[in-house]
């Protein structure tokens, strides 16, 4: 699926293992998805849909006794989501160019490739059990979504073949934003979500790089550890790339 986490019980030394988990998330982002999307769709069908949708419900594979197929997401898009001019296409072609170059590849390099090319959406992870934990906090993003408080969210369906846990995706408009990006974690926070949280650049994704890629680079830009003990409470977040507390 889209971060390493939600993929299971994968072995291979003849591969890096990016490589394995960047097929699979192409895999689930080519299946089809089940949305919500609150610019086309009514408020008031909004319950009836998640509760039809619970992401522990809804099987990776598909139910042959109500004629379902394969779900590759279950995602919900906000109100005021606007569609991205990014170039995909011009940053993958650049990035052979970089690989073809034999210049060293480090997260400065792949932010200027993402600058260059407008690919500058990311989102904080979540990696969660199948069951109430799972569905409960989906159903707290889901409503912050359609309250417009949150742009986007996917959360990965069940896989029955595996002990893989779900991955929910909340995204953000600019990786390069450091206040945009503390500024969601606090959004995510306010809605009762306490787990580890974890931000990706989506240029990372676009270009295949996963942990454990053969460049060693950490595709977790930022980590983010809700202190309970804390008055007030709050998130404690770690600049990965320079190892330095931000909150």
């Amino acid at each position: 699926m889209e971060e390493e986490e939600a993929v299971g019980g994968v072995e291979n030394s003849e591969r890096y293992l990016s490589e394995t988990y960047a097929a699979e998330s192409l895999a689930a982002d080519m299946d089809p998805w089940i949305i919500f999307d609150a610019r086309k769709t009514p408020r008031a069908e909004f319950d009836r849909w998640l509760q039809s949708n619970r992401p522990s419900q809804v099987s990776r594979y598909g139910d042959e006794a109500d004629g379902s197929g394969l779900v590759g997401w279950i995602a919900v898009s906000g109100p005021d989501r606007c569609p991205s001019n990014k170039d995909v296409m011009g940053l993958q072609e650049n990035w052979e160019r970089l690989l073809a170059s034999g210049r060293p590849v480090t997260f400065q390099t792949v932010k200027e490739l993402a600058l260059n090319h407008n690919v500058l959406s990311g989102k904080w992870l979540m990696h969660l059990d199948t069951g109430f934990k799972v569905d409960h906090a989906w159903e707290c993003i889901a409503r912050a979504v359609v309250d417009g408080k949150i742009s986007s969210a996917k959360v990965s369906p069940h896989n029955p073949r595996s002990d893989a846990r779900h991955v929910i995706c909340v995204y953000n408009t600019d990786f390069t934003d450091e206040g945009q990006v503390m500024r969601l974690d606090a959004v995510i926070r306010a809605t009762g979500v306490k787990c580890p949280l974890f931000y990706k650049p989506d240029v990372y994704t676009y270009l295949g790089i996963y942990r454990s890629n053969r460049w060693k680079l950490c595709p977790t830009i930022y980590e983010s550890r809700f202190d309970l003990e804390c008055v007030p409470r709050r998130s404690h977040i770690t600049n990965k790339v320079t190892n330095q507390e931000v909150t």
